[in-house]
């Protein structure tokens, strides 16, 4: 492109500071965004074309979930990909077709969605030189590890500056929504803000870095829409204001479990009674996380200290989950250890405890022509009966005939009719409370839970306050024995034993 060219075809790419910081960190692995308003899509506007101009042959893919979404942000309107590259694009410099924005050097953009999770594999084959997301957290963890490992870079020429900084991935997000764990997890949680991290090759090997941003860090919004605060500021709900305009990651606005509270549900740990009933419930997991939970029954009324040091009441028939085990790596992958192996963990666990029974997916008791996993826990010494998998249930219930699923944990959650929660959970069911808070509602199915979500410890609870039926304005009484005997549950006579309401 010759001088002249440039002159009369010159572009207005502005980035303000912290923008300018996330195009030229050396950090190959990118989170930039946070509060609402930070700048997150025009910043990857404006790298894919500076990069593209500087670097010939690359090819970048700007994705986002939905298409019409991806459009209207990225290509359409007075900062979208067809006013920024109008004036190129009369001269010459680039041509849009469709999708695609073509650069004079063989560089290209492609502009990408993935509505479903399996349409990530239509990009199965591509060399993707700079992989931009949009909105990383309406995405799942498997589609962006699946599209991190397509970014690669094999003959490509890259100037002195480039090097060892391409192939790179940017992403923007705000708090919320159904990838809220895992970009939290990946790159908020496990590092101060624009710490530079060198991961291992299980985790992409890039160097990773988060980048918050807030309103104030865009101060053209601020020209370009004056009252856009006051919009943020004025959403109504606490949380989604903490989340939207603050960037505050610890809030999910639309949770699926609205009623949870900290400062009413989570205890410091405490000397448990010896004559309240104790439980297990178990979610299996192999190549993804199981979790096995401890619950206790209330058989009588206590205060212990809460979260913050505050005093809580335990009514009567309420459960406390007391313990956890999450069998998961640090990333948040299944450990797939032999049945055998979970089975002493379970008992060096239970140590000294008198454990009354324990319930397990029922779909662990299927043989499919060789032992069931409950079979094989069974012969290590650890006996579990079929749980309760309802996820949504009828409405309404008796004592015939309770609600259950995610029904009875909410109902829990709420309390009983003097105000006290019936379900705690001890600080030291560290994932199960970080994870049940920002479960999502299912777009499709409103009452039911998100299933592509890290739900795993939910899904144990589940089974743990299933096996426990509790309604909110029935009486106390006492819940009818069950014959185990189909099970092998040799725990049977001590759960009837210490059976209480």
């Amino acid at each position: 492109m010759s001088a002249r060219h440039t002159q009369a075809a010159a572009l207005d790419l502005h980035l303000h500071p912290k923008q300018g910081e996330a195009l030229n960190t050396p950090a190959t692995e990118v989170l930039y965004g946070g509060a609402a308003g930070g700048g997150k899509s025009h910043l990857m506007r404006v790298a894919a074309i500076l990069w593209c101009a500087a670097i010939s042959g690359l090819q970048v893919y700007l994705f986002r979930r939905i298409r019409g979404d991806l459009i209207k942000s990225h290509m359409e309107g007075p900062k979208g990909f067809r006013a920024l590259l109008a004036s190129w694009a009369a001269a010459g410099f680039v041509k849009v077709v469709e999708d695609e924005i073509r650069f004079w050097n063989g560089s290209k953009i492609y502009l990408c969605h993935c509505k479903d999770a399996k349409d990530v594999y239509k990009y199965q084959g591509a060399e993707i030189h700079v992989l931009l997301i949009d909105e990383l957290t309406h995405f799942v963890e498997p589609m962006y590890r699946f599209l991190r490992s397509r970014v690669r870079m094999v003959g490509v020429k890259l100037p002195d500056w480039a090097k060892g900084r391409f192939p790179r991935i940017m992403c923007g997000a705000n708090p919320g929504n159904i990838g809220h764990l895992f970009v939290k997890r990946m790159f908020v949680d496990s590092a101060e803000p624009m710490a530079l991290r060198q991961m291992p090759p299980e985790e992409g090997g890039k160097i990773r870095q988060y980048i918050p941003a807030l309103l104030e860090d865009n101060p053209s919004m601020a020209e370009d829409d004056p009252t856009y605060e006051h919009t943020l500021s004025g959403m109504g709900s606490p949380e989604l204001v903490k989340a939207m305009r603050w960037g505050d990651w610890n809030v999910v606005q639309g949770a699926f479990f609205s009623n949870f509270d900290p400062r009413r549900h989570v205890v410091q740990p405490f000397q448990l009674p010896e004559h309240w009933l104790r439980f297990a419930a178990k979610d299996w997991g192999s190549a993804s996380p199981g979790c096995v939970q401890w619950w206790a029954v209330a058989s009588d009324q206590v205060t212990v200290d809460g979260l913050l040091g505050q005093k809580i009441t335990i009514p009567r028939g309420a459960l406390v989950c007391y313990r956890e085990w999450y069998i998961a790596s640090p990333d948040g992958r299944g450990l797939k250890l032999p049945n055998a192996t979970i089975a002493a963990g379970i008992k060096e666990r239970e140590k000294g405890e008198r454990i009354a029974y324990r319930v397990l997916d029922p779909a662990c008791f299927a043989t499919h022509g060789g032992p069931s996993i409950a079979e094989d826990m069974a012969r290590a010494g650890v006996h579990f009966r079929p749980a309760d998998n309802t996820r949504v249930a009828a409405r309404g219930g008796t004592i015939s005939g309770p609600i259950s699923g995610w029904a009875q944990i909410n109902s829990r959650l709420v309390g009983n009719a003097d105000g006290h929660p019936m379900i705690f959970f001890s600080v030291a069911a560290r994932d199960l409370l970080r994870t049940l808070p920002v479960m999502m509602h299912d777009s499709a199915h409103p009452e039911d839970i998100d299933s592509s979500q890290e739900d795993h410890a939910v899904d144990c609870c589940r089974y743990a306050t299933n096996s426990r039926p509790w309604l909110q304005d029935a009486p106390t009484a006492a819940l009818p024995k069950k014959d185990y005997s189909a099970y092998g549950d040799t725990d049977r006579e001590a759960e009837d034993s210490w059976r209480t309401a």
